[in-house]
């Protein structure tokens, strides 16, 4: 077993999080450790020498809590049991602890917007119990009351709105099993707070916090009319109220929140990252920037502005358990990414995806500020396209069938090439594709041109970049370059191979240079300074 970190390393300071490399894990779909075909915290204690020889320094788990999965664990029945199809509070507790010794942090989903329709609450306010204010119920319009409160939609397609038994209806932003909480009641924040303390006390280091702009409502419910300010639902001022709260408790601990907040006003994004409010958010302008230097260069000069006046660090994303996988979205014509856009049967280029997502791979880890990588983003895994008989994703079924939804990237990962399931466990969950022990972890570390190769060697070196802001350098059109203070970044993403500035070594390249010693189109190279 590795030591513990040296007090000076990033992993060991108490400001870690403004430059980690975090690695979200999918339980469910990373390893399976009892064979039954579902991921489990076995699976992942099992893999933990694999996530430490990575480098990784925190695993950001999505929720592992109780839950029916109608919404992949987001629809969460008890926040202090974990869900038996991963294991035990027990073996939560003893997988925080065994990270931990390796030098790896764990941080926790919290999915305050809304919980499961089998949530406790949720199961006494259908009976009519005070627990009813918690929720948002309201009569209908109409005659008879056979129209929806208001014209809000939900976030997955379709009205936001479900009648009950009685007549009344309530408002879910997200699936009918997910019913939203009132925030404006004090025993919903009560709650949230006594949950933060739970898992606090167990060791985690970190919280994300899912649809973290969503949680409070206009307690009239009105109609949602296009450019309304101030929205009914998204941004509300009284929630940084909330997140101050939960600072104070962060603070007690140490601890650290990511916010999960889509916004695309920059000035109202930073006003989360306030000093006495959340440590960082997700950069979701990068995630979907399409591949084009000029988007990207001016994705990554907005983050970098728009966390300056907070002092906040940024983050950098590529992919996640709700998106298209990086590989599938660079190979295709339209390499952004909207929910609104996905179709089945999109053509794509793997290979150029795929070089693309290597050199993609080292921009984002060469930037200042914190990394997040998406399990099997490190192996190159495509998106999978599913069978219809076999998706479970709710976005899916809400589309009307249109969307082939998010299970795509959630597809179990390959582990051994040649074993069953290519070493995954039993028969997974998710089907994978018949090529998936191409891209096994133990194919791909014997291999030293491989992703995952790449992928290690990137954060290994990474320090080797230094420290401090970036730098832009002259370039030509479409290659972007900056320095940080140890080294450079040169990113090809013009239709000629790219000279090289002035270095003095190269310490990483994601694919070969020419016979002149030039950067390919599609190419990205680490240089000494």
């Amino acid at each position: 077993m590795s030591p513990l970190p040296s007090p000076s390393s990033p992993s060991a300071r108490g400001d870690w999080w403004r430059d980690a490399v975090i690695y979200q894990v999918y339980v469910r779909s990373f390893a399976d450790g009892d064979g039954d075909g579902t991921g489990d915290l076995a699976g992942v204690r099992a893999r933990l020498p694999y996530l430490a020889e990575l480098g990784v320094d925190a695993l950001w788990f999505t929720p592992w809590y109780l839950s029916p999965m109608k919404d992949g664990g987001y629809d969460v029945a008890d926040y202090r049991v974990i869900d038996p199809a991963f294991g035990t509070l027990a073996e939560a507790e003893k997988l925080i602890a065994e990270a931990l010794q390796l030098g790896i942090r764990t941080i926790v989903d919290i999915v305050p917007n809304h919980v499961s329709d089998q949530h406790a609450w949720f199961r006494a306010a259908l009976r009519g119990g005070p627990e009813r204010e918690l929720f948002h119920f309201r009569p209908g319009r109409g005659a008879d009351g056979e129209l929806p409160p208001n014209n809000w939609r939900s976030q997955f397609g379709g009205p936001a709105w479900t009648r009950i038994a009685d007549g009344s209806w309530y408002l879910h932003l997200f699936a009918p099993e997910q019913p939203d909480l009132d925030w404006s009641h004090p025993a919903v924040r009560q709650e949230h707070e006594d949950i933060l303390r739970f898992w606090l006390e167990r060791g985690v280091a970190g919280v994300r916090i899912d649809s973290a702009a969503l949680l409070v409502k206009d307690p009239a419910l009105p109609d949602f009319t296009e450019g309304r300010d101030p929205h009914p639902y998204v941004d509300r001022d009284e929630l940084h109220d909330v997140y101050r709260a939960w600072r104070a408790i962060a603070d007690e601990y140490g601890a650290v929140f990511v916010g999960e907040v889509w916004l695309p006003d920059t000035e109202r994004f930073a006003r989360y990252l306030r000093p006495d409010e959340l440590h960082t958010a997700f950069n979701f302008s990068f995630l979907t920037c399409p591949w084009d230097a000029g988007r990207l260069r001016r994705s990554i000069d907005e983050t970098l502005a728009e966390h300056a006046p907070v002092g906040a660090p940024a983050t950098w994303v590529l992919c996640n358990h709700d998106v298209t996988r990086t590989v599938t979205r660079y190979g295709r014509e339209d390499t952004g990414f909207d929910f609104a856009t996905k179709a089945f049967g999109t053509p794509t280029d793997l290979d150029l995806g795929t070089r693309r997502a290597r050199a993609a791979a080292l921009l984002s880890l060469a930037l200042p500020g914190a990394v997040y990588i998406y399990q099997g983003e490190e192996l190159g895994l495509p998106e999978a396209e599913i069978p219809r008989d076999r998706i479970e994703d709710p976005m899916h079924f809400r589309s009307g069938g249109t969307d082939p939804g998010r299970d795509g990237c959630r597809v179990p990962l390959p582990w051994t090439a040649g074993a069953p399931h290519a070493g995954f466990g039993g028969e997974p969950w998710l089907p994978q594709p018949p090529d998936w022990s191409d891209y096994a972890a133990d194919r791909q570390a014997r291999d030293p041109e491989s992703m995952l190769s790449l992928y290690r060697e990137a954060i290994r070196l990474r320090p080797a970049l230094g420290e401090g802001p970036l730098t832009w350098l002259p370039a030509p059109d479409g290659v972007l370059a900056f320095r940080r203070t140890g080294g450079v970044c040169l990113v090809n993403l013009a239709g000629t191979p790219a000279a090289l500035p002035a270095h003095s070594g190269l310490l990483l390249a994601s694919g070969p240079l020419d016979a002149d010693g030039r950067l390919p189109e599609d190419t990205a190279v680490w240089l000494r300074a």
